[in-house]
C-alpha cells in the first residue's frame, strides 16, 4: 500500500465512522435495542483498527446502494 493511502481509500470499502456517545444513545433509542443485539465487528478487524475503534463502541457503515441510494448498518466492536 502506498504511503498515505488507507484501507478506507479503496473504492470497495464503504464509509466507516465511530459514533459519539450521543449518537449511540440516539441509535439505540431509535431501534429500541441494546448494544448486544447489534451485529458485531472484532476490534482487530483491519478497518476497526484503522479508525481507532475501541471495544464497546458502535461503528456506522454507510454504503452506496443502487436501489436505496444509501444503506446504513451498525456494528458493535467486540474483543477478539
Amino acid at each position: 500500500m502506498k504511503k498515505g493511502v488507507t484501507l478506507l481509500d479503496h473504492e470497495m470499502v464503504p464509509k466507516h465512522e465511530i459514533l459519539s456517545e450521543d449518537e449511540e444513545k440516539a441509535v439505540l433509542k431509535k431501534y429500541k435495542a441494546f448494544k448486544s443485539q447489534f451485529p458485531k465487528i472484532k476490534c482487530n478487524d483491519p478497518i476497526a483498527r484503522e479508525i481507532g475503534a475501541k471495544v464497546g463502541q458502535i461503528i456506522k457503515i454507510t454504503r452506496d446502494s443502487k436501489t436505496a441510494g444509501k444503506s446504513v448498518a451498525y456494528r458493535v466492536v467486540i474483543d477478539q
